[in-house]
């Protein structure tokens, strides 16, 4: 029996939701097993926040006997009942989300359900196409990188990092300890290259001096199963359980290839962003300031504010228990990823970059700058009124809720509204 299933398979699958045909019968057609088109479906599912025909989505439980107008206040005279408006569903008090009870059951999709064409609720498809690419992706994904755990990755950072940075070689290192060496020269080697320890090419003298190799410098993921249990679906799944858990939504931001890169952390409750200066785009980097906010806020203020992180796939957050856990091994986070190819799933922090990309547009370099000038930005970003808060800033709202002095530990502060700006000329002209 085969293994894998081709695209040819996938949009057989497809086509067969659509016409309601059992999971039994499809595993006939194509000869495997029912529990394994049971699995491709639910493993490639696809959430769909899209309403009927004509009507917008809204998946609360009393959208049809709600009577509610103008609950957002977005404009006096809306004579509009609130359960057709898009907004209804973020701005209600008494929100509560439903859930297809035929979603729960085989085939787990809304392909063949004779009412989507009018169903405003949530929808979950299967995309052949989609199935395809996501596969692929996994599956190569799966065939590079490290399979090291974090205490191992530990380990072999402790073991090469001090010699390294007094002068020595990696070869040296390996030679004089081979009995209690973690790994081989040539994993090392490569472990330094991504830089997934802390030591870098730069530290080592003769590689310094070495022409580098043609092609793209590709990042490699420091565990390749990080996303199992932290899937889009387990995030969804944590937030019906813990709905007053705080959201983190985490990504990073490209300045010129090869320079200096920007870490965001958007807080959902409020609209608050967080910017940190890198030098590189690499998993340690992500840690290092993950680790420098546990140590600013302390345990207390951190865990009420990043309790849940939700990034995408890039490889620079790769090493979730590094963010989870805190120096002596106890929770302080929960790690989740989005769907690949999925940003509108952290839509906040995606589009709170228009915002930063005012003062440094796509193609601007970041070299030139220090984490006290992206303090300076941030606090003018954060400051900015924003119309959904009724003209409050999400600096205001962040003060209200975590108190002057968090913002203060953090780097920003609040910006007067007569001096806020979003042109870089301004911003750094001292």
């Amino acid at each position: 029996m085969r293994k894998h299933l081709t695209l040819s398979d996938r949009k057989s699958i497809e086509k067969c939701l659509s016409q309601g045909v059992s999971f039994a019968e499809i595993g006939r057609r194509l000869e495997v097993a029912p529990c394994s088109v049971s699995r491709e479906v639910r493993r490639h599912l696809v959430q769909w926040e899209k309403g009927g025909w004509g009507r917008c989505m809204n998946d609360c439980v009393h959208r049809k006997s709600c009577f509610q107008y103008d609950l957002c206040g977005a404009s006096p005279a809306c004579s509009k009942k609130c359960s057709i408006c898009p907004r209804c569903n973020s701005v209600c008090p008494e929100f509560e989300a439903e859930e297809c009870s035929r979603l729960l059951k085989p085939p787990y999709v809304c392909n063949g359900c004779r009412e989507r064409r009018g169903c405003t609720l949530k929808k979950r498809l299967y995309q052949a196409r989609n199935a395809e690419d996501e596969y692929t992706r996994v599956l190569h994904e799966a065939r590079r990188g490290f399979n090291l755990c974090s205490e191992e990755l530990k380990a072999i950072d402790e073991f090469f990092s001090k010699g390294i940075l007094q002068g020595q070689s990696v070869s040296h290192i390996i030679a004089s300890q081979r009995n209690r060496a973690p790994c081989s020269e040539s994993t090392a080697r490569r472990l330094i290259h991504a830089g997934a320890i802390a030591v870098r090419n730069l530290d080592m003298i003769r590689v310094c001096k070495m022409k580098p190799r043609r092609g793209e410098k590709r990042g490699v993921k420091v565990d390749t199963k990080c996303r199992e249990g932290r899937t889009y679906e387990d995030f969804q799944e944590f937030r019906f359980r813990h709905p007053d858990a705080a959201v983190v939504e985490v990504d990073s931001v490209i300045g010129k290839r090869g320079g200096k890169v920007l870490l965001t952390m958007m807080l959902r409750n409020c609209n608050f962003m967080l910017a940190f200066l890198r030098n590189g785009n690499t998993a340690a980097s992500v840690e290092y300031w993950f680790s420098w906010l546990f140590s600013q806020l302390g345990e207390v203020l951190y865990r009420r504010m990043f309790q849940v992180l939700l990034a995408d796939n890039g490889m620079e957050f790769s090493d979730p228990r590094a963010l989870e856990f805190d120096p002596e091994d106890e929770r302080r986070s929960w790690v989740f990823y989005c769907h690949p190819g999925a940003p509108y799933q952290k839509r906040k922090v995606e589009n709170n970059h228009g915002l930063l990309r005012r003062v440094c547009p796509k193609g601007t370099s970041f070299d030139g700058l220090t984490q006290k000038d992206v303090d300076l930005m941030m606090s003018h970003v954060n400051s900015y009124g924003r119309e959904i808060f009724n003209g409050v800033s999400p600096a205001q709202l962040f003060v209200s809720m975590y108190g002057t002095a968090a913002l203060r530990l953090i780097g920003q502060r609040i910006i007067p509204p007569e001096e806020i700006t979003l042109r870089p000329s301004l911003i750094f002209r001292n």
